[in-house]
């Protein structure tokens, strides 16, 4: 009797090691959350074939294969402004400082503040940036399709800006 009492709770141990071992491998097959810090990324000047003005752009993230989207914070300085522009997947903007301005090619330029969001519906003419006396702040969530997330077009004249 006292050797069936003992294989008892051997093979239950036995079994929940089995088990936990198994839960241990199926857990370590799964993806993982990762965190990229703060300033982990250079942030770079936004080049001046695509921006009037100083314009800094922060990489937040790249596009991954099941979310083809990128992100980042891009910083106009009082004046600054992207180029005229499309996105084949379309762009969301989130203004997180400032005033700035947005326009759709034939439209009129629509004044954009701190908290409001921007969407740019795929292949739609826009171009956005700063007010001529406040800088603006915006994050960028870009879509990529084919391994491009946007179409640059000329610049932005300084009449265009000042409507």
């Amino acid at each position: 009797m006292k050797l069936t009492q003992h294989r008892l709770p051997l093979a239950l141990l036995a079994t929940l090691a089995a088990v936990t071992g198994n839960g241990v491998a199926a857990d370590a097959a799964k993806p993982a959350q990762t965190v990229s810090r703060a300033g982990a990324q250079a942030a770079i000047k936004g080049p001046a074939d695509y921006f009037t003005g100083a314009a800094r752009v922060d990489p937040l993230f790249a596009p991954k294969d099941t979310a083809p989207f990128s992100g980042a914070y891009v910083t106009f300085e009082p004046g600054a402004r992207s180029a005229w522009h499309t996105h084949p997947t379309g762009q969301h903007l989130i203004v997180t400082a400032g005033v700035g301005w947005t326009q759709e090619w034939g439209g009129p330029v629509t004044e954009i503040r701190a908290g409001d969001v921007v969407w740019c519906p795929p292949g739609v003419k826009h171009w956005h940036g700063a007010t001529p006396t406040t800088a603006m702040t915006h994050i960028a969530l870009t879509g990529t399709l084919d391994g491009k997330n946007v179409e640059w077009l000329e610049k932005v004249s300084d009449a265009q800006y000042r409507q």
